[in-house]
């Protein structure tokens, strides 16, 4: 059995909003239903847990009566979903929702941004199905600017790749590589599980997945809408 794990913790900060990143709307719609609803397109039978701080799941569940979303904590069937409460880190985040996951559990389990909703279905497929062989993957795209360092100048961007989420591991992988004390090295879920000594493989991701962060972000997502992304 396969799952998701979308964390959504944005407070919106460099919006200059009040409303955080993942329940603004765009094409009318919040940005995080936009999310779950890719991964399910992707597979109705996906498991799908949702990661929100506490202080924002009383709003989570307005915005899904106002929208007619189905509400947390109906289960994996139907359009249903899981809900796991925020930690202090992105890393404590994805230990609360892994703990939502049985420990005897086999399969792929991915981690996604919840302020990006624009994975393709294909690009979920191949990380998830790469996994099964590699145990661990994330989606990458060429760096299409030209890199400088500021202390040795220009370096060459075809050694560097921009990553994404989906990433994606075997379940009992990430589930060890969670046990790990936190570090501040734990930028996302592939430096946990290189830290734990598991090799990270590379596949293709997409251009339009996006993290939403700025108001520009969000100008470029809702030409991504209009575009029929």
């Amino acid at each position: 059995m396969d799952y998701i794990i979308i964390v959504a913790g944005g407070k919106g900060l460099r919006m200059g909003t009040d409303t955080p990143k993942q329940f603004l709307p765009i094409g009318g719609r919040p940005v995080l239903m936009r999310t779950i609803e890719r991964f399910r397109q992707y597979s109705p039978a996906l498991q799908i847990i949702l990661v929100l701080p506490k202080a924002q799941q009383a709003y989570w569940r307005q915005l899904c009566r106002e929208h007619g979303f189905p509400l947390p904590q109906q289960g994996a069937g139907e359009g249903g979903y899981w809900l796991a409460d925020g930690g202090e880190t992105r890393f404590h985040s994805v230990q609360h929702g892994l703990a939502l996951i049985p420990d005897s559990a086999e399969g792929v389990v991915g981690v996604h941004d919840g302020v990006r909703p624009f994975p393709s279905v294909e690009v979920i497929g191949r990380c998830y199905e790469t996994a099964r062989q590699a145990g661990a993957v994330i989606p990458v795209t060429p760096v299409v600017e030209t890199l400088r360092h500021t202390a040795e100048g220009t370096v060459p961007r075809g050694d560097y790749r921009l990553v994404q989420t989906p990433q994606t591991f075997d379940i009992q992988l990430l589930k060890a590589a969670n046990r790990q004390p936190y570090n501040e090295g734990f930028t996302d879920d592939a430096s946990v599980v290189e830290a734990y000594g598991h090799p990270i493989t590379l596949v293709d991701g997409n251009r339009e997945n996006i993290k939403i962060t700025t108001p520009y972000d969000l100008l470029i997502a809702e030409a991504v809408i209009g575009s029929g992304g």
